[in-house]
């Protein structure tokens, strides 16, 4: 028995060698843990948001309240046009597992469409709000609930400028690897922004209206 086989009795492949020393994780392993960080850390953004507003709900300061500003079909349109864009995102996912350029293509058109329909109704309420004198210096309430629906509003955004850029890339270079995983960390991201808007619909536009 030779020397090198005393000191490492086992090979690089082996399932027996140490984790430490089977070096680095593959790429698509390390990418999502990292996303997932990431994920975990907007959640932890948007927990001081909620936080906030639910200090600041009550502090009209003789102003308007949820009751009076909040148009729930309004927001509910918003919420339909935000799930149904969640729906062809996992449609564009399926496809993108059959490797299928042209529905793939097409879902995430129709996700663009519908999170761009969401965007401008939401802009639509802003700016109807800040009209009336509804604006975010008027209240502590006001102010909070801004900065938590804005926030929400600039995420998805960021998300369409993501979406389109992903539709490029697959369009150029087709579904490489590379490209795939970073299609599914869009895909998280916009599923993840879907979450957040339910909890948000439920609790400040639901609640504040029954209020």
């Amino acid at each position: 028995m030779t020397a090198r086989a005393l000191v490492d009795p086992a090979p690089a492949a082996s399932p027996e060698r140490p984790i430490s020393e089977r070096g680095p994780a593959p790429k698509n392993i390390v990418v999502a843990y990292g996303f997932w960080i990431f994920l975990l850390s907007d959640f932890v953004l948007f927990s001081g948001f909620f936080a906030a507003y639910a200090v600041l709900a009550t502090a009209t300061a003789g102003g308007p309240t949820g009751r009076t500003i909040f148009e729930l079909p309004l927001v509910a349109l918003e919420t339909a046009l935000l799930l149904l864009s969640s729906f062809s995102c996992g449609l564009a996912g399926v496809a993108m597992m059959a490797r299928d350029q042209r529905w793939f293509q097409g879902a995430m058109a129709v996700t663009a469409l519908l999170g761009a329909g969401f965007v401008a109704l939401e802009l639509r309420e802003f700016l109807h709000l800040i009209d009336a004198g509804a604006g975010p210096q008027r209240s502590g309430f006001l102010s909070a609930f801004f900065a938590l629906v804005g926030c929400h509003g600039l995420h998805v955004t960021l998300g369409l400028v993501w979406l389109t850029t992903m539709m490029a890339q697959v369009s150029a270079k087709g579904f490489r690897p590379d490209i795939a995983r970073r299609t599914a960390c869009f895909m998280l991201f916009w599923h993840a922004l879907d979450i957040i808007w339910v909890a948000l619909f439920t609790t400040v536009y639901l609640l504040g209206a029954a209020t």
